[in-house]
């Protein structure tokens, strides 16, 4: 799978959608437009990148921005991929 794919399972398990967060695109607005988008799914995706990716996310990078759409969320474990990867 690819890092985009792995996301958009995390998404779709995270926020209980039954298969239909995996037609997201990165231009799919996430928080304020699914109503299960709330505070507990969003510790849930971050326990599940933590876990899926081997990333880590501090509190201080928590943002509403992060979470705006699929893209801005796909970046940002890209970033932290190759973070990773540099160590």
């Amino acid at each position: 799978m690819t890092i985009e794919k792995d996301l958009l399972v995390l998404l779709d398990t995270s926020l209980g959608l039954a298969g239909k967060g995996l037609d997201f695109v990165p231009e799919t607005r996430l928080l304020g437009a699914l109503p299960t988008f709330d505070s507990m799914a969003i510790i849930n995706l971050i326990t599940g990148l933590e876990a899926h990716f081997g990333i880590r996310v501090a509190d201080d990078e928590i943002e509403g921005s992060l979470f705006a759409t699929v893209g801005s969320l796909l970046d940002f474990v890209r970033m932290k991929l190759d973070a990773l990867a540099r160590l």
